[in-house]
């Protein structure tokens, strides 16, 4: 079989595999994941989601030239990580229910399978996310063989290959654990989502929607691309992937209206970035978290609507900041097209909100709307589109879920090492000592590691390894469960726009053409908010709707509303003008008051606010005319 036919056969017994699960019957764990991990393994190893697919590499070899032999070897090794995976995913699904009988007493082939398995796993994201996860993984497989050999708080008994790979393989506790049944249940099904939206063109949709709320204003196309990257990057869950969908259409756009290009580029990355911490899906985190904690979706999703659009409130009032400092003007041709003909695509996303809203499971939620997705499709001439792109749709729905299937499924193996060796407690401890009990300390050690560990994975492999590691301290300083969880989670997320590493905004700055770490830099600027909304929020937990009533979660959304947008002044310095130094220390002073909790200290920082957002006079102006 072609390569080619290869990928489109199993991208299109991947999706009719996960709307059979969601939509007709679901698989147990120990089926549904093994399954999807297979699938998403076989697209992995032949180059889907890892890479570059090339469609001249499913034609070598087939006009009778000879197949170059390092190609043989490539194909040999394909071949090999294959099999692997069919026969350690199969065997589970095969087996599963005489595993399960015989818990604790392993033979030697289920050992066989299970360490196939991890080692599959391994290799499969080191190829989707690089090293960072794979290090992190073997990290964690050495700390629990050595255990009786490390010092201090760090030791442990130790556990040997047989106990360490039933835990890992035989069990969902390791590999088969929640992450990977997040990526299996869900996130698949929201990608494939998304990849049908966009195949009858939704991004271009979105683009013109949000031309229309914000594309007449100074810095209008910037503006635009924020809303349409928070509207993409909830449904994508990746800010790379958001940043070359949205991106292409408009940093040309900003840079053509008199942006800079690096400044045009940052803008995207951040305002990608920002939507994986968007309501209703944030990029499946809501899923994940809700998992993981136990906390209704709903509850998840409306604790964090307000930080999200502190988020881009400031990000908004950066951009009009910088547009009047550059002197830009209202821009009142957008070059979008019309929105009409692609209006119904907007019915998809409202089943999905509706169903999310009335209680309905997530997968069950996304099933629907993939239906719904597919017959507004047909429905208007601009959006129907035939076998090919159907067929293309699918394949674009497998790319965009092979990293977060590697990576739930790496990241497995961290979060089972952590439940079998209770490095998670000891983690808790060592902030605990390190910080000396204090919260605010503990609070920037986590998010200093929040940041660290997010730079190298996807956001959601991120989140599930802080959650079992950083959160259990912030909760036993008296953090509420959910504002632990969303801190770790917003750090996550931010990553992507921290340098050195910044993997959005170097992907901004390619489509920008401008230097990367200038690029990255800005956009770090522009994300500010990113870095101090979680501390706001756990101060002040009104803005999380807990234990809150109406008026107070009221002023503390106007007071972080003005707070963000001081910060934003600082970070461009012009408001309605050009601000002095002195002015701007005023104005940082003003945020700070504004953050924190107590009618005095907001008083103050609107006070402030007022006197540096003032007009000033010119220096001539008065009564006496000019000479």
């Amino acid at each position: 079989m072609a390569p080619r036919a290869l990928i489109y056969g199993v991208a299109v017994g991947a999706a009719l595999f996960h709307l059979y699960a969601a939509g007709v019957s679901p698989f147990t764990a120990l089926v549904q994941r093994p399954v999807h991990l297979a699938l998403m393994s076989i697209l992995g190893f032949v180059g889907i989601g890892v890479g570059t697919w090339r469609r001249r590499a499913a034609v070598e070899g087939s006009d009778g030239a000879a197949v170059p032999p390092r190609k043989v070897v490539k194909y040999v090794v394909t071949a090999v990580l294959v099999g692997a995976v069919l026969f350690s995913c199969g065997y589970l699904v095969f087996q599963h229910e005489t595993l399960v009988r015989r818990a604790g007493a392993a033979t030697g082939v289920d050992l066989v399978a299970g360490a196939v398995a991890i080692l599959v796993v391994l290799e499969l994201a080191r190829r989707a996310t690089g090293w960072g996860l794979v290090s992190v993984a073997l990290l964690a497989i050495g700390y629990a063989v050595a255990g009786p050999y490390l010092p201090g708080l760090l030791a442990h008994r130790g556990y040997g290959f047989t106990r360490l790979v039933e835990h890992l393989y035989l069990s969902t506790e390791g590999i088969w654990g929640v992450p990977l049944g997040v990526s299996a249940d869900f996130v698949y099904l929201f990608v494939l989502f998304g990849a049908v939206l966009e195949a009858a063109g939704g991004s271009e949709l979105l683009v013109a929607l949000a031309a229309r709320v914000a594309g007449r204003t100074r810095g209008g196309p910037a503006k635009t691309a924020a809303v349409a990257s928070g509207l993409m990057g909830s449904l994508s869950g990746s800010a790379v992937a958001n940043v070359v969908t949205t991106g292409a259409l408009t940093i040309p756009l900003m840079k053509r209206t008199g942006f800079s290009p690096h400044f045009a580029g940052a803008i995207e990355a951040a305002a990608s970035t920002g939507g994986q911490l968007m309501p209703p899906i944030m990029g499946a985190g809501a899923f994940i978290l809700a998992t993981w904690t136990n906390i209704p979706y709903i509850q998840v999703a409306g604790a964090a609507l307000i930080p999200a659009l502190l988020y881009y409130v400031a990000l908004f009032a950066a951009i009009h900041f910088q547009a009047g400092k550059r002197g830009l003007v209202t821009e009142d041709d957008q070059q979008v097209r019309p929105v009409l003909p692609r209006i119904h695509l907007l019915v998809p996303l409202a089943v999905i909100v509706a169903l999310l809203a009335a209680g309905r499971s997530p997968m069950r939620a996304a099933f629907w709307g993939v239906v719904a997705a597919t017959v507004a499709t047909l429905v208007g001439g601009a959006t129907r589109f035939g076998w090919g792109r159907a067929a293309d749709a699918l394949v674009a729905a497998a790319r965009g879920t092979v990293q977060v299937a590697a990576a739930c499924a790496a990241a497995g193996i961290v979060v089972g090492v952590a439940s079998l060796t209770g490095i998670g407690l000891r983690m808790s401890e060592f902030i605990m000592v390190f910080s000396g009990g204090h919260l605010p300390i503990a609070l920037v050690l986590t998010a200093m590691g929040s940041i660290i560990i997010g730079m190298g994975l996807p956001t959601t492999a991120a989140y599930v390894v802080l959650a079992a590691l950083g959160a259990p301290a912030l909760t036993e300083l008296g953090v509420p469960l959910l504002a632990a969880h969303l801190f770790i989670f917003f750090f996550g997320c931010i990553s992507n726009v921290t340098p050195p590493v910044s993997l959005a905004a170097y992907a901004a700055a390619g489509l920008a053409g401008a230097r990367p770490m200038v690029t990255a830099l800005t956009a770090m600027t522009l994300a500010s908010a990113g870095f101090v909304v979680p501390f706001v929020f756990v101060y002040v937990p009104e803005l999380l709707l807990i234990d809150a009533t109406a008026v107070e979660v009221v002023i503390a959304a106007l007071t972080g509303a003005v707070g963000v947008t001081a910060m934003a002044g600082v970070a461009i310095g012009f408001t309605l003008r050009r601000l002095a130094v002195w002015e701007r220390v005023l104005l940082a002073v003003a945020a700070l008051g504004l953050f924190h909790p107590g009618i005095a200290t907001d008083v103050v920082g609107i006070a402030l606010v007022a006197l540096t957002f003032r007009q000033r006079q010119p220096r001539n102006s008065g009564s006496r005319a000019n000479p």
